[in-house]
């Protein structure tokens, strides 16, 4: 046994690669190895011969198993050393040119809007884009023979015959928020709205889908002078000109009383328009003193509280500031529109660093 021990001891040793490795193997404790036949040989020899050569023989084949599979594990990593060496690879070198993706100006006007009107005290209230006409309509003072109600204006979700559970609408303006946050929050409330809307229009300057962005302050002293110096504080910094006039115009909501539409300073020269200047005016938003049975249907007491709302298109302010001339492009996912229009997506829009750089 001793010399099978060196035997085979051996010639793992010098074992090249793994097909010789298990040639041994089998040579030595395979089925017919040298070793299965010595141990097959214990049946002949007497009790006294098999309690000493036994234990031999077990223990010279476990040895011969352990140096096998020692000897595998080093052929194995000396095979995966010559490989790394041989199929080397700096993984760190980019496969195709870097492809920075840019911030879509909804989005970047978006975060402006909320940086300007977070710095007089307003925060941001989300709500559902699927409401019930309870909330996008009855809620806000709007009757139900008023025309935004009409199918040919407002989404209306599909109903099983027999369904009598609330109508649901794709929400016409982001006003529904501003009851669900009377209702959650009370008075006093000051919020900024801003979001998806849907309509039933489609133009240059329509969409069936945009963004708005709604404002509503309630408090016991609040009056058309607060709103009035909210709202040119807002296009003062928006649009970065210092002193840029503002028009209110009477008008008439549902929701607001008294009611008014704003106009901002312009002019157009060579068709192009210019905001802060000339003696053009352009309309860019909607306003007023909030409707005291819209107060009441947040759920606040409007004998004692007041408070005034108002509206604009989070997409249409973008085309003044930032000079898009058509708003379905807002849309479309075209790359190169992103490209020519988008902002870097590490910018982050604030009063004291810029807005826009």
């Amino acid at each position: 046994m001793d010399d099978l021990k060196s035997k085979y001891l051996g010639q793992i040793a010098d074992a090249a690669d793994e097909a010789a490795l298990e040639t041994i193997r089998v040579a030595a404790v395979g089925k017919k190895g040298e070793v299965s036949l010595k141990m097959r040989e214990l049946g002949k020899m007497t009790p006294e011969e098999r309690q000493v050569a036994g234990p031999a023989l077990n223990a010279l084949k476990d040895e011969i198993n352990s140096a096998l599979a020692a000897k595998k594990v080093a052929l194995g990593d000396a095979a995966l050393d010559e490989r790394l060496r041989t199929e080397w690879l700096d993984v760190t070198l980019p496969g195709r040119p870097r492809r920075q993706g840019t911030v879509h100006p909804v989005s970047q006007v978006t975060e402006e809007l909320t940086a300007i009107f977070a710095e007089m005290g307003f925060s941001v209230a989300e709500g559902p884009r699927i409401d019930t006409d309870w909330y996008n309509f009855d809620a806000l003072n709007i009757p139900g023979h008023h025309p935004a109600r009409a199918e040919m204006d407002t989404f209306y979700m599909h109903r099983a015959a027999g369904d009598n559970r609330p109508p649901h609408v794709l929400r016409t303006h982001t006003s529904p928020v501003q009851i669900r946050s009377m209702e959650k929050m009370g008075a006093p409330l000051r919020i900024i709205c801003p979001g998806g809307v849907y309509r039933a229009d489609y133009d240059q300057t329509h969409t069936p889908m945009f963004h708005q962005v709604e404002g509503l302050a309630v408090d016991k002293d609040i009056s058309m002078a607060n709103l009035k110096w909210v709202l040119e504080e807002f296009f003062a910094a928006f649009f970065e000109i210092d002193g840029i006039k503002t028009r209110f115009r009477a008008s008439h909501f549902p929701f607001t009383e008294p009611s008014a539409e704003v106009d901002i300073q312009c002019s157009w020269e060579g068709g192009q328009l210019k905001i802060g200047e000339g003696d053009g005016w352009l309309e860019v938003l909607g306003s007023g003193m909030v409707h005291p049975k819209v107060l009441a249907a947040g759920g606040i007491d409007p004998e004692q509280w007041q408070g005034f709302a108002f509206g604009m298109g989070i997409d249409r302010i973008a085309m003044l500031k930032y000079g898009i001339p058509d708003l379905r492009a807002f849309f479309d996912s075209d790359l190169r529109w992103l490209r020519h229009y988008g902002f870097a997506g590490l910018d982050v829009p604030t009063l004291h660093g810029g807005l826009s750089r």
